[in-house]
């Protein structure tokens, strides 16, 4: 256990202390081996006072027991409650109340009757002084444990501050950390997917000039530039988010978008069959803004890796969910190329529909399904549910 310094108050107190019995001892005109008997008892009060902070019941019994022998020495009074009442402090302040209530009691408990046998009066001793040095006590005591309450209380508000500046600057970090994933999700969903438009139609474009077909080279060129405006309009959206004085921004597309999703792969030569069941009017705006991504990022990843004929989008929208689901006709994926694939894409669209309560479940569509080793015949599916907070499942 270190070892507690005395402090400057108690430097204070234990002179004060020494100089109360010096000077009660300097004016009896007692002998000289009475009065320095006096000074060494007041020189070894006020060193107990040094020790109490660190030993606080022992130096209240030996301060006690010195008290009480410096009364059986006969040497010049100097009240009962006065020499112990810094010990007293100190042992309060350090959280020993019961002990000092009990010390300081004890000797009340002593000395009172010692005095009446002595032949004191008792008007003097039991109406007069046993109250004034009962009253010194029990202030000592409670002025002690009122500054260990107080020093606590302090320690206990610093504690909850500096926690508090932690939580904060955990949120903070927490919420910095969500905005950039936030970011990067919607800088890969763009770009993947204009990016698979653009290859694409740039396709598409090679051949007609190399067919002589300028009409389709000029629709393909159309689409890239289309693509292209989209994708700059939504990453400067994506982007203002960055700036403090970016004024009003694009807001994300929404639900009402998937239409014109759906008719840009169409251009690029894909066939897509876009279902829509239930009523779309009053879908929150981030749900609607979830399921345009996820359906975007399917249709992305059909174009890069399906080799499909065609794709079938399917949404359902009831009072308690909405669900969609996007199966294309072309090569599947086995389960080891699955694995070592899995990016960005699946992981956001997770992320996204995970936010909402929501599930995601991919794999082949085919007879094997997602669990099938080799790929599928029937193409690969995304199944996607969003709770809605309009209604109870």
């Amino acid at each position: 256990m270190p070892a507690i310094r005395p402090t400057r108050t108690d430097a204070i107190l234990a002179a004060a202390t020494f100089c109360l019995v010096a000077a009660a001892a300097a004016t009896s005109h007692a002998a000289p081996a009475r009065a320095a008997l006096a000074y060494g008892f007041a020189l070894g009060l006020g060193v107990l006072i040094l020790c109490c902070r660190r030993w606080p019941v022992p130096v209240l019994l030996v301060t006690a027991a010195g008290i009480l022998g410096y009364y059986v020495a006969d040497l010049p009074p100097v009240g009962l409650a006065a020499p112990i009442a810094a010990v007293l402090y100190v042992s309060a302040e350090r959280g020993r109340v019961g002990p000092a209530a009990v010390v300081g009691g004890s000797l009340l408990a002593v000395s009172i009757p010692a005095r009446l046998i002595e032949g004191d009066d008792p008007s003097v001793v039991v109406g007069l002084e046993l109250g004034s040095e009962a009253v010194l006590m029990v202030a000592v005591v409670a002025l002690g444990d009122t500054v260990r309450n107080r020093r606590s209380l302090r320690a206990e508000m610093a504690r909850q501050a500096t926690a508090a500046v932690e939580d904060r600057h955990r949120e903070a970090a927490r919420q910095v950390e969500a905005e950039r994933l936030r970011i990067a999700r919607e800088v890969h969903d763009t770009l993947g997917h204009t990016m698979s438009v653009i290859t694409l139609q740039s396709a598409v474009g090679e051949e007609a000039l190399a067919d002589d077909r300028p009409e389709s080279a000029k629709a393909a060129l159309a689409a890239i530039h289309s693509a292209g405006g989209s994708a700059m309009a939504e990453l400067r959206a994506t982007l203002g988010t960055l700036r403090s004085d970016s004024g009003t921004r694009e807001p994300a597309p929404g639900f009402d978008r998937l239409p014109e999703l759906v008719d840009g792969v169409r251009a690029g030569g894909l066939p897509v069959d876009l279902l829509v069941t239930g009523e779309s009017g009053g879908l929150p705006a981030v749900v609607g803004t979830t399921a345009y991504r996820v359906v975007q990022e399917a249709l992305t990843n059909v174009l890069r890796h399906a080799r499909a004929t065609r794709v079938t989008v399917t949404v359902r929208i009831t009072p308690a969910r909405l669900s969609l689901e996007v199966v294309d006709d072309g090569r599947g994926i086995s389960r080891d190329a699955r694995a070592r694939d899995e990016g960005q894409g699946l992981r956001g669209m997770s992320e996204r529909v995970a936010l909402l309560g929501g599930t995601v479940e991919s794999g082949n569509a085919g007879p094997g399904g997602a669990g099938s080793g080799g790929a599928g015949s029937g193409g690969f599916r995304v199944h996607a549910c969003l709770p809605l907070p309009r209604g109870e499942a």
